[in-house]
């Protein structure tokens, strides 16, 4: 039997499909869909949680990677077309919250949260994916998003780095387009000491919507995250509440 793309793009790991409001939630920079799992068992009882899958791990290892932002959205955006039927919520981390707003730009959502990570019209000259494989490891380490286990088995190692690779050549490569923003409110979360995003980059998110915007500052570094699931969450709840009572 022949998948859809939305089978093959999308996860649902605690599925609800008679909830009023789904989640859509978009990976890091090398991350994939099950790092999601915890935030769809958190919002599972006010929410259908689902997580994208890129093409180059897990379940999709044997398919190509996409290096290439705009591109990765288009497909996510397709992906996600039939599944409108209801408001959508986006959630994206790092890489994930620029992809998030590229695929809002194509498609309608009712809000989007951007995490860990600047405005899309915030461009830095970064260049790790140019690195060989031990300088793109050593940046994997400084941001501690992958597990330590990880860095001690070289064949699995091996077999992520040319997705890790392909997801920052997508980010770094990434440039703004000027043109329309989305309407949607947007949500930033951002750690106190992450160190690939300012304070001002965070705050300059507003340029990209004509909805209102707002900012919340946790401890932590790029993988707060990790740290912070039940607050974010409840940050999320909050949404999906709005979300769902002004659809009625």
């Amino acid at each position: 039997m022949t998948r859809s793309a939305a089978d093959t793009w999308l996860r649902g790991f605690s599925p609800r499909p008679d909830s009023a409001v789904q989640i859509v939630c978009l990976p890091h920079a090398g991350g994939s869909a099950s790092f999601y799992l915890p935030f769809a068992e958190e919002l599972s009882p006010v929410a259908d949680v689902l997580a994208v899958q890129y093409p180059g791990r897990q379940d999709r290892r044997h398919e190509p990677c996409i290096d290439d932002l705009v591109t990765l959205a288009d497909r996510a955006a397709e992906a996600l077309a039939p599944r409108l039927d209801r408001p959508t919520i986006l959630f994206g981390h790092s890489m994930g919250a620029t992809l998030a707003f590229e695929v809002a730009r194509r498609t309608p959502v009712a809000h989007l949260f951007a995490s860990g990570r600047r405005a899309p019209s915030c461009w830095r000259d970064e260049r790790v994916h140019q690195s060989d494989d031990r300088g793109l490891i050593a940046e994997m380490q400084v941001l501690n998003g992958t597990s330590s286990a990880l860095f001690q088995n070289e064949k699995i190692l091996r077999m992520v780095l040319p997705a890790v690779r392909a997801d920052y050549r997508a980010a770094e490569t990434y440039r703004y387009a000027e043109g329309p923003g989305i309407t949607a409110p947007i949500s930033v979360a951002v750690g106190d000491e992450d160190p690939l995003v300012t304070l001002d980059e965070a705050r300059a998110w507003h340029r990209h919507t004509t909805g209102t915007t707002e900012l919340h500052v946790l401890p932590g570094g790029h993988f707060f995250l990790e740290d912070h699931w039940p607050r974010v969450c409840n940050l999320v709840r909050d949404k999906v509440r709005e979300v769902g009572s002004s659809s009625v």
